[in-house]
């Protein structure tokens, strides 16, 4: 977070209709510098305490103001780790599920990884029959000269 003191000042002094522009600063060693600038580049250091104040702001307003805690940050994650039993759990379901889907006729298999993968609804599936490749080859081609 931004520290709210400017590392510069910035002055201008008026002297006999002329304006002076005045840059000051701590250097290294702590002892304060001031040096005269020009008027684009004090005008270069107004638009810097500009975007600075604005970070600043910006800093303000999005930072959390609760106190962030190992159990808060945790459940703000987007992937969530799953706990072994979980992991243990679903890897029995899958194995009970790919077990079923053998267990089915062939035809049904098919249709249900049909169903499952290319999302064609189930009442189009059932309407499909075993067409043997030569005879859906001359359909294809059929239609193809329409």
């Amino acid at each position: 977070m931004f520290n709210n003191s400017s590392p510069y000042t910035l002055m201008t002094e008026v002297v006999g209709g002329i304006t002076r522009y005045y840059v000051s600063f701590l250097d290294g060693e702590q002892i304060c510098r001031e040096t005269e600038v020009s008027r684009p580049v004090y005008l270069e250091f107004l638009r810097f305490v500009k975007i600075e104040r604005n970070l600043r702001r910006w800093d303000e307003r999005h930072i959390e103001q609760s106190e962030l805690t190992d159990e808060t940050l945790y459940s703000k994650t987007l992937n969530h780790q799953k706990s072994v039993e979980d992991t243990a759990f679903d890897s029995l379901h899958n194995e009970k599920l790919r077990l079923a889907i053998q267990d089915l006729p062939e035809t049904q298999r098919r249709r249900l990884c049909c169903t499952m993968s290319s999302g064609f609804p189930a009442n189009k599936l059932l309407k499909w029959k075993v067409v043997k490749s030569s005879r859906s080859m001359s359909r294809f081609y059929a239609l193809r000269k329409k």
